[in-house]
């Protein structure tokens, strides 16, 4: 008996927990805003998130609203391996698909932009038994030139901010530089003098030492001279007798 309400018990807790679970859905992602040129093409992206095996029966379909319009118009629908294009609308002979379900993306391309096209996209993925789930809108904006975005323009200014710190950077560098040659040659330079002053020095020094020397020296020589005097005339008659 004990073991029979244990399991109803536990039944009725794996039941109220199935039923309490969250169910799973479909998610889908698109980009925001996406800008474009008159007369190129732009690419609307699509992917999207399930947790179910993507099946054979999955769903791929493209709605367009224009800009101060209510009114919205299929575009485009991808289903049991086939693609579809409005052969009526706006956009019949201008949309490309790229998308690759088995890789979870649902993308188009839109060829020949026009100021037209200006406008909202929606795209929605149904998978099959995973159905439940919002779309993703993206808004298309054709301009005759491409935007100067403001990320390009913090982009600019940050690069413009680095290349003048960079260049303040070496200068400093170069500066540091030639004043260290500078404060080389100066060194050397008045090493140079030293050297010379030193020399001068040293053959005054010599030169001082050596003349006494030579004073008697010459005191000697003329000592010996006197010596040597000729002997005179009485001496010589003297010599003769």
């Amino acid at each position: 008996m004990e073991s029979l309400t244990s399991c109803c018990l536990l039944g009725l807790v794996v039941l109220s927990a199935l039923t309490l679970s969250p169910t799973l859905a479909i998610e889908v992602y698109t980009a925001r805003e996406v800008h474009g040129t008159v007369g190129s093409k732009v690419h609307l992206s699509c992917t999207f998130w399930s947790s179910e095996w993507i099946s054979d029966d999955i769903s791929v379909s493209w709605h367009y609203q224009p800009d101060n319009s209510r009114d919205t118009y299929s575009i485009f629908h991808y289903s049991k391996g086939q693609a579809r294009i409005d052969d009526t609308g706006m956009f019949k002979d201008r949309i490309e698909w790229v998308g690759y379900p088995r890789s979870k993306d649902g993308s188009i391309v839109l060829h020949n932009l026009e100021y037209g096209d200006n406008g909202t996209f929606t795209c929605d993925v149904k998978n099959p038994p995973d159905v439940v789930g919002k779309s993703s809108y993206v808004h298309l904006l054709v301009f005759d030139r491409a935007p100067v975005r403001a990320g390009m323009v913090l982009g600019i200014i940050i690069g413009a901010a680095l290349g003048l710190v960079i260049i303040v950077a070496i200068l400093a560098l170069l500066i540091r530089y030639c004043w260290q040659r500078r404060q080389i040659r100066v060194q050397r330079e008045l090493s140079a003098l030293e050297r010379g002053k030193l020399h001068k020095l040293s053959k005054l020094s010599k030169s001082a030492r050596q003349a006494p020397l030579l004073s008697m020296l010459d005191q000697s020589r003329s000592f010996k001279s006197s010596d040597k005097k000729p002997k005179g005339i009485g001496d010589s008659r003297k010599d003769r007798k």
